[in-house]
């Protein structure tokens, strides 16, 4: 069976000094790599110094709220909820402009 593409998400010095802050907090690997939409290997290779090895932690007041985080499913269930709530609200604002437009007539 052939591997998956490669999700093509790298880590930039700043990412890499969030993950080590997160980790200095005591967070999870599990729930960093999802923060990141990676998974734990990145993060370990950022916390050994593989990856980035000169970034520092991000002070405590500059990083994430603690995990867990929502799930993928989550998020596209969210989406989809917004996207209704989206298409009420133009709904909403179309009748107001028409019943607006009458009253002015």
């Amino acid at each position: 069976m052939a591997r998956a593409a490669k999700s093509g998400r790298t880590f930039s010095l700043q990412d890499a000094s969030l993950v080590k802050g997160m980790v200095s907090r005591g967070d999870r690997h599990h729930d960093i790599a999802s923060w990141f939409g990676v998974n734990q290997g990145r993060i370990a290779e950022v916390n050994d110094g593989h990856l980035h090895p000169s970034a520092r932690p991000a002070p405590a007041d500059q990083l994430p709220p603690p995990g867990p985080y929502s799930s993928g499913q989550a998020a596209h269930m969210a989406i989809a909820a917004l996207e209704e709530a989206k298409l009420a609200l133009e709904t909403a604002a179309k009748n107001i402009e028409q019943a607006l437009k009458s009253v002015k007539t």
